[in-house]
């Protein structure tokens, strides 16, 4: 089968030919019909995340269908998945309490399936996996429970981006932060995630709904898809006009993009008892100077979102229909 390979970190990808192994008991092979580019692909391309294991077929969100399935899986031939970078074994503890997208199977960095094996390789050199699913590939071979059932009335080239930047970011507001009805928002860096972290306050019936970013055309789409304001913080203060906007801050404020600099910011420009949400990730070892003691006197709450605290085999069939009439 094919797949687009990165074999260094900071070089272009090259597409190759690789062998690929039958899936094996609690395992399914999906054929590709679409796959999103994430920008943490982007990160370990160009070597912002060190220790990425090479060579390594990239892509965490993408969909297909079933062709082959290993012994003991529910799943069929010729269903529609939507692919999960997050396996959950349902039995440790983070799975136990609720919490699968914390699952101490999950080792999206070490370019490994749940078992520690790879199941790719290029004239006998094992390839890896990125975030379990690789699906920079024509074919890939994934866990059972990283292939998630879709409706088939869902175009797979939808369904795709919905394995993780719709739910990263609809799941920040629905899940992670559980914003309410009325409670202010505000989302720094509108790109495909801070996009859904959008869709998701409109939602929820939050507002105002205020994006900030520092491209024009980036916020005009934020505002057609729910957005109440638009802040340019490449022309004013972002924190400056949260405020203005809701007189003593955000209840809610998201971080969508991996800069420090938008992270102080967010919390900066949060009101009493708000809570500042962590969803981009920036480059190892980026530190972030914070005043400590407006968050104490004011009760504000700085926390992260791992793929919007998801519990896919739930909220990734949910999503999918909305996909209907998006």
């Amino acid at each position: 089968m094919k797949a687009s390979v990165l074999f260094e970190q900071g070089k272009p990808l090259a597409v190759e030919e690789l062998e690929l192994e039958a899936p094996r008991p609690g395992e399914v092979l999906v054929r590709m019909a679409a796959s999103g580019v994430c920008h943490s692909c982007l990160h370990a391309a160009d070597g912002s995340w060190t220790g990425v294991p090479v060579p390594i077929v990239l892509g965490d969100e993408g969909a297909g269908v079933v062709e082959q399935v290993g012994a003991g899986v529910e799943l069929r031939v010729g269903d529609h998945v939507i692919l999960s970078w997050a396996p959950t074994c349902g039995r440790c503890h983070y799975c136990v309490i609720g919490r699968p997208n914390l699952c101490e199977r999950r080792q999206p960095g070490r370019g490994v399936l749940p078992d520690g094996s790879t199941r790719m390789s290029l004239k006998g050199r094992p390839v890896y996996h990125y975030g379990h699913v690789a699906t920079y590939a024509s074919r890939t071979v994934v866990h059972e429970s990283c292939a998630i059932p879709v409706d088939k009335n869902v175009p797979l080239d939808r369904a795709a981006l919905i394995g993780c930047s719709v739910m990263t970011g609809v799941g920040a507001v629905i899940n992670t932060a559980a914003v309410p009805a009325g409670a202010s928002m505000a989302v720094f860096g509108v790109g495909g995630v801070g996009l859904n972290v959008i869709q998701g306050g409109a939602m929820v019936a939050a507002h105002p709904v205020i994006a900030v970013d520092v491209v024009a055309a980036k916020l005009e789409h934020a505002r057609a898809l729910g957005a109440t304001h638009g802040v340019d913080a490449s022309r004013e203060d972002p924190v400056a006009a949260i405020r203005r906007l809701t007189r003593l801050g955000a209840d809610y404020t998201f971080v969508a993009v991996g800069n420090t600099r938008a992270v102080a910011q967010a919390c900066e420009a949060l009101a009493p008892g708000g809570t500042c949400v962590l969803i981009g990730v920036p480059e190892t070892g980026a530190t972030v100077p914070l005043d400590v003691r407006p968050i104490v006197t004011a009760e504000r709450v700085v926390r992260g979102c791992s793929y919007g605290s998801a519990r896919t085999r739930e909220d990734l069939p949910r999503l999918g229909p909305r996909q209907l009439s998006a």
